[in-house]
């Protein structure tokens, strides 16, 4: 089963690979953090942080790819936002990872809300590369901050989710 996420996870890549946006090389970064996440039996929770975080970059990616081809259409980003996290998630479902009433924490599936939780901490940690350029006059602070800043947000919100499973007992 682990296998199977690694080999669908890197056909998503795969087929992605046409796309720019975001950072392709950060996005690659979050894509093999799940992949060795899940296989070395890290907390789902933890997993599911940095599958939120590669849903997000490969719809942002997905997104820069369709406004550079000039393709328009009416609810895009909606769309496109749907048919991603589906995407990424259905099959997750359908393999048994997702739905398990033992593999939830506070009363919501580990890998759903770690997938909440690394979505936002992705869109913040974007946000914050954006404010930081924006104060020093369109440059990066340091090289690859692009790819930086979310690695390091997501590395800390690991951390914090491993300290909050650990002080709960979970």
């Amino acid at each position: 089963m682990k296998k199977s996420l690694i080999l669908g996870l890197t056909g998503i890549f795969i087929l992605l690979g046409i796309v720019s946006a975001v950072c392709p090389v950060c996005t690659i970064a979050v894509g093999a953090g799940v992949g060795v996440l899940r296989a070395y039996g890290v907390d789902d929770l933890i997993t599911g942080l940095w599958l939120g975080a590669l849903i997000v970059s490969s719809v942002m990616w997905f997104l820069n790819w369709l406004n550079k081809k000039n393709v328009h259409f009416i609810f895009k980003k909606i769309s496109v936002i749907v048919v991603f996290y589906a995407i990424f998630l259905i099959p997750l479902y359908w393999m048994g990872l997702i739905g398990h009433p033992e593999n939830v924490v506070w009363g919501i599936d580990k890998i759903i809300l770690g997938v909440i939780w690394g979505t936002l901490i992705f869109i913040l940690a974007t946000l914050s590369d954006s404010y930081l350029k924006k104060i020093n006059e369109g440059k990066a602070f340091v090289i690859y901050q692009k790819v930086f800043i979310p690695l390091i947000f997501l590395v800390e919100g690991s951390a914090i989710i491993y300290l909050l499973l650990r002080i709960q007992g979970a």
